[in-house]
């Protein structure tokens, strides 16, 4: 089981905030988009536009796996809620929604390489926000508000974890 794993939308800043967490707690971080890319040799992006969605996230929810069977603060990719069977292993773990608004979102990606936002971006991150959000939600033991200060969101998640101390 993991530490701690941090679910939201693209942008949100899970990687962000798991790395301070981890750095707080001493313990290893890992997040599923770099273990993918690590394997892969190559981007997200690039895979999803290379062999489709689909296979993308076939390899997304093995990258879940590994990191799950670790004692790591976990980020996961966006869209790893979408996947049925990465909906049931999350069920079991300790899951915090980083939650940020679709306006927020817009800010936040900017004009980054993610494939699943191109063409009207402002379209597809709503789309998107409508569709996982209710998905996070229902995994979500905690839920964070994304624009807190990065402090005070590693403070929350640590004492999530019991590890305030640490």
């Amino acid at each position: 089981m993991a530490l701690v794993v941090l679910i939201g939308m693209p942008g949100s800043g899970k990687s962000t905030l798991a790395r301070a967490v981890a750095g707080r707690l001493g313990r290893p971080y890992l997040d599923t988009d770099e273990v993918v890319a690590s394997r892969e040799g190559k981007s997200p992006a690039e895979l999803i536009r290379e062999y489709g969605e689909g296979a993308f996230r076939a390899r997304e929810f093995d990258a879940l796996e590994s990191a799950l069977s670790s004692d790591a603060v976990v980020a996961t990719g966006g869209g790893v809620v979408t996947i049925d069977a990465a909906r049931e292993r999350l069920a079991s773990e300790p899951c915090v929604y980083l939650r940020a608004t679709p306006e927020q979102l817009i800010d936040r990606v900017g004009s980054s390489d993610r494939p699943l936002l191109e063409g009207d971006r402002d379209d597809a991150l709503a789309r998107l926000f409508e569709e996982r959000d209710p998905l996070y939600r229902a995994l979500a033991q905690l839920q964070l508000d994304a624009s807190s200060p990065l402090a005070d969101l590693v403070t929350a998640v640590c004492d999530f974890v019991g590890g305030a101390s640490t």
